[in-house]
């Protein structure tokens, strides 16, 4: 189908206030990621009001599976119109999600409402990423990226605390109709401090591309949400049958892409070294850091004794290791090769992931701060450094389709890591509890499902409870040593980028 529309060919940074533009794309950013840790800190509420304990873990599946499914289409029709129009549609229909999730008296309204939030995230992000580098040169860029991955890190600092506030003070629907008025700032300074060029040119869009691949993603991984939410066996023949036929979608929209003029995803891009490295790279990360931490509140709760509050914040030190570096490698990778720092910076996570994976009753809660601060020393080279090696390794034309194939392999990474790492841990650990025997009282014996899902009962003997602690802990050691070998493979694959030193390509110069 053949649509004609003035086309965004360049972004002229000398008229822009690029102030203004970075203030609204940070805020973007900031509300879009903060509205998932809110939502779950909401949760509990949200449920006693709507009930439909059951769709409890569809409210975050069916947002990522939005978020996943349109991320690339969205980032693709910034590059064949304008980014600003495309970045305006998502944050509307972001806006447009929260009302609905706002105005909810029931869990499937507020579904529909996550699933449409969901669409709209799918844009913003990379289309943010895609923007700024239209308005810097990379060297300037690289420090600016450089800040704007740590900016990720405020919605997790406080997405606890707002969740608490809104429910405690007001309502938890103002957690989604505080979208409102924070979007449409965001939308104003965006409109303000943007300039672009238009040439007006004859565009093709495939809508068949972008059917199959929609349809292809949400069959993969529509997949670990029912294993997680609904109960279904990895092995069950629904499951495989949903990854079959993701696969042959797949294929179809393979071989439909390399015969279309604009295709949604340029399959050429995966010629690229760096393209093909960097999507492998941050799945195996998304699986293994989200998918075995995920589950952390969890050990910190029942293994360490500590509070929900508290196990939700003892993840910081990770992301001030990762903040720091994230940092010191915007100012390096304009001076050393990319290659080297990668590879470098991803050895503290392998430490880091060996000292997880030696958990014991011994270990202390200063030690797993250790722990994550020594973790996310090595990550802080993919905040922004990732993405800006993304832009710099293909034409102009793709980078908005680029900046957004490459996240999508991280949430596939981390959706798939969640339900598989918290499968691992649930059937684990009921596996080791079952060994307990007759040393479990009756009740318990009777509803070991229960006693894995609901953490270390009170009311035991001290030897039954040290007895079951070690097993929790034995569990986890068990999860980690998995997540150690994700980790040693995304080392390897940092040997495999290229052997170049970012800098500014002629016509930016």
């Amino acid at each position: 189908m053949e649509n004609i529309s003035n086309v965004g060919e360049q972004v002229l940074n000398n008229k822009n206030n690029k102030i203004l533009v970075m203030a609204g794309l940070m805020i973007g950013i900031i509300f879009s990621e903060l509205d998932e840790t809110v939502v779950n800190t909401a949760m509990p509420t949200i449920i006693r009001d709507l009930g439909g304990l059951s769709m409890y873990g569809w409210v975050a599946g069916i947002y990522m599976l939005a978020l996943s499914a349109f991320m690339p289409i969205l980032g693709k029709l910034a590059d064949l119109f304008s980014r600003k129009k495309v970045y305006f549609a998502s944050m509307a229909f972001f806006i447009g999600g929260s009302i609905i999730c706002g105005l909810s008296h029931s869990m499937i309204m507020l579904l529909i409402g996550r699933g449409i939030q969901g669409l709209g995230a799918g844009g913003l992000m990379p289309l943010a990423m895609t923007i700024s580098s239209d308005l810097f040169p990379v060297e300037q860029r690289a420090k600016v990226q450089a800040f704007m991955g740590p900016v990720m890190f405020i919605p997790m600092l406080l997405g606890p605390l707002m969740g608490g506030f809104f429910v405690d003070q007001a309502s938890w629907h103002w957690i989604f109709f505080v979208n409102i008025p924070v979007g449409l700032i965001a939308v104003i300074f965006l409109a303000s401090g943007l300039k672009e060029t238009h040439e007006r040119k004859k565009v093709k869009i495939d809508w068949a591309g972008a059917v199959l691949l929609v349809a292809a993603i949400i069959s993969l991984l529509i997949t670990p949400v029912l294993v997680e939410n609904e109960g279904y066996a990895w092995s069950s023949p629904f499951i495989i049958s949903l990854l079959c036929v993701g696969v042959l979608l797949i294929g179809f929209f393979i071989w439909v892409e390399s015969k279309v003029v604009e295709p949604i995803v340029p399959l050429h891009l995966f010629k690229n070294r760096n393209i093909l490295v960097l999507s492998l790279l941050v799945f195996t990360v998304g699986c293994g850091l989200m998918g075995s931490f995920s589950s952390f509140p969890y050990f910190a709760q029942n293994v360490l004794g500590l509070t929900p509050t508290e196990s939700g914040y003892l993840t910081l030190p990770m992301m001030i290791g990762a903040v720091a570096t994230s940092i010191v490698s915007g100012f390096l990778l304009t001076k050393v090769r990319y290659r080297e720092l990668f590879v470098i910076s991803f050895i503290m996570p392998v430490i880091g992931f060996y000292l997880f994976s030696k958990l014991n009753i011994n270990t202390t809660t200063l030690q797993v701060i250790i722990f994550f601060f020594i973790t996310g020393l090595g990550l802080g080279v993919m905040f922004g450094g990732d993405n800006l090696i993304v832009q710099e390794s293909v034409e102009k034309e793709h980078k908005g389709i680029a900046l957004a194939t490459v996240p999508l392999f991280q949430s596939i990474g981390a959706t798939v890591g969640v339900s598989m790492f918290g499968t691992l841990l649930s059937s684990t650990l009921t596996s080791k509890l079952s060994s307990l025997g007759d040393e479990l009282p009756k009740s318990m014996a009777d509803n070991m499902n229960s006693l894995a899902a609901g953490g270390i009962p009170n009311g035991l003997t001290p030897e039954l409870f040290i007895k079951i602690k070690v097993l929790f802990i034995e569990s986890f050691q068990h999860i980690y040593t998995y997540a150690f070998v994700l980790t040693i493979i995304s080392f390897v694959l940092c040997f495999f980028l290229k052997k170049e030193v970012l800098s500014s390509k002629p016509e930016e110069e």
